[in-house]
């Protein structure tokens, strides 16, 4: 029992370990990620209304919907706050950063996703 335990815990997990984060984007599109990561409290169709976005927070989720709203940020601007999160780039606290969950590539498409969902 404790060589099967030595061989999955010091031999194969290395293996998950380096495996895990190739796998991360295998077939994401931009939409799945948006879905996966921001839906929560930006809503399902980015209109800020997700199931994490209550009164006790103290700002609102951005409306991605917001043609107005989303013309205030440039791409390097949306790349910044989903890359260093709402901390680092003087925005809500609330919102993570995901330099370390989602590519560059990823966090590119999410910009581009942004982009769609206001039409702008």
């Amino acid at each position: 029992m404790r060589i099967k335990f030595f061989v999955q815990v010091f031999l194969l997990g290395p293996l998950v370990f380096f495996a895990v984060p190739a796998l991360s984007s295998f077939g994401a599109t931009p939409r799945d990620n948006y879905a996966f990561y921001c839906v929560q409290c930006h809503g399902a169709e980015g209109r800020g209304d997700g199931p994490n976005a209550t009164e006790s927070q103290p700002v609102d989720p951005r409306n991605h919907r917001s043609a107005y709203e989303m013309k205030k940020l440039t791409d390097e601007e949306i790349i910044d706050v989903i890359r260093n999160g709402g901390a680092a780039t003087s925005k809500s606290t609330l919102m993570p950063a995901f330099r370390r969950t989602l590519s560059d590539k990823e966090i590119e498409g999410l910009k581009g996703y942004l982009r769609e969902l206001c039409k702008c």
